[in-house]
């Protein structure tokens, strides 16, 4: 039997948004909340413009620190004409987990019904670090937090770090 090793888990948030501050900033916080009583160390929380330039400036930056192992993004993932969070992460991801997508909408589907066909979530790894892209709703977050990511996290950046 493999046991897997324990990879302490640092993670950053980036809330993107044209009009989120961090003080009202729901969805960003919900994650820092999750994460800090599942007792995973949040490295940073940044919140920035739905440019495409600007988020993947965090993304590869993030991914370059070796103090940080998982990014959970959050908001623009959708279809209004400024989404534009997973155009500009995914062709960063080195592998894409499509199944997190796909069971992330069976289960939004279990809450809102039809709409979640529209959620572009999805998760994936560069250079050994666990990305997941969030939609911006508060209880999307809730939802990918508590069913998908805090179950997991810890197996995926463990997986990404075998030798």
């Amino acid at each position: 039997m493999h046991l897997t090793k324990q990879i302490p888990i640092h993670a950053a948030i980036l809330t993107v948004s044209d009009t989120r501050t961090k003080d009202d900033d729901l969805s960003g916080q919900k994650i820092k909340s999750l994460l800090e009583g599942a007792s995973f160390h949040v490295a940073d929380y940044q919140i920035v413009k739905d440019e495409p330039s600007e988020i993947a400036s965090h993304i590869q930056n993030w991914c370059e620190h070796e103090s940080i192992n998982a990014i959970i993004v959050t908001g623009g993932t959708g279809f209004t004409p400024r989404d534009q969070t997973y155009e500009t992460i995914v062709p960063l991801l080195e592998k894409e987990m499509t199944g997190f997508g796909e069971l992330f909408r069976y289960l939004s589907y279990e809450e809102i019904g039809a709409k979640a066909m529209f959620s572009r979530a999805t998760a994936g790894c560069r250079n050994q670090t666990a990305i997941y892209l969030l939609p911006g709703s508060q209880n999307a977050v809730t939802l990918a937090m508590t069913k998908l990511i805090l179950p997991t996290v810890q197996h995926f950046v463990s997986e990404l770090n075998r030798q």
